[in-house]
């Protein structure tokens, strides 16, 4: 279902078991000169490189892409057995437009994935946003700037399922677009962005989120018990958050998956 509010498009794209996963699309976040600028800016001045991940075998590989990673607090971030630091220190655009997605998306995040694609070949595998750092059914903002390119989603399969014959949706995340990935969207699916078999300018994809603490004795990246610290429990925590935006204080909790649930106090 498709409902229109305010120049943006909400589309609940499924109701699976725990939940219904939501998409909003949000355009025009930046006047388009203003837009151009920004990602000449950022294309120039960020610190690019290039990440290398480990496989399941332990093989190194690099990653189809550019990125860097920021936070407002000192969470390294850990996906495919390879962890980035936190750099606190945000460029100037980056705090603009932090706040231009807070406003516009009525949610605060703390952490930010810059994602440079700089050609067709540049990709993003299929995958969830479930790193053990991220609360249960987190919401995610993904901001576009550059060149088009084919986002998709598949839903999960169950247990020893064939991902060939589940239902696909694909979105064009044009020059200056905002979406949003919200309520159950990371349990019932994955996203990617594919390689393309014709020529693509640049992209980049600003990727809002917030993260906490991993809980101790967790092998990083994973929310699974690290070999020597299978029986770790981990109670409610009551911690303080600062942000750009102010201080936050509330409670999280961990799941038996290794998930936190976050409630931020009154």
């Amino acid at each position: 279902m498709e409902v229109k509010k305010n120049n943006s498009l909400h589309k609940k794209i499924s109701h699976g078991p725990s939940g219904v996963s939501r998409l909003r699309l949000i355009p025009g976040l930046l006047p388009s000169e203003e837009a151009d600028w920004t990602f000449s800016k950022l294309l120039a001045e960020l610190p690019w490189s290039q990440k290398t991940n480990l496989r399941v075998t332990g093989e190194a590989y690099q990653e189809p892409r550019l990125t860097c990673w920021y936070g407002e607090v000192e969470v390294p971030y850990t996906y495919t057995r390879s962890t980035m630091d936190t750099n606190a220190q945000w460029h100037l655009l980056l705090v603009t437009l932090h706040s231009a997605v807070e406003k516009a998306s009525n949610h605060r995040f703390n952490s930010l994935l810059c994602n440079l694609q700089w050609n067709s070949k540049h990709s993003i595998v299929w995958h969830s946003d479930d790193e053990a750092t991220l609360v249960t059914q987190p919401i995610i903002a993904s901001f576009s700037l550059g060149d088009k390119r084919a986002f998709s989603l598949r839903k999960q399969t169950p247990p020893e399922g064939d991902y060939s014959y589940m239902e696909r949706l694909w979105i064009p995340l044009t020059h200056g677009i905002l979406l949003m990935m919200e309520r159950a969207t990371q349990d019932d699916r994955q996203h990617s962005v594919a390689k393309e078999y014709h020529d693509r300018g640049p992209r980049i994809n600003l990727t809002f989120c917030t993260m906490y603490p991993e809980p101790e004795g967790q092998t990083p990246g994973t929310g699974l018990p690290s070999p020597n610290n299978r029986h770790t429990v981990c109670p409610t925590h009551t911690f303080t958050l600062n942000t750009l935006a102010g201080t936050v204080t509330g409670k999280k909790r961990e799941t038996d998956s290794g998930r936190l649930i976050w409630k931020p106090e009154p």
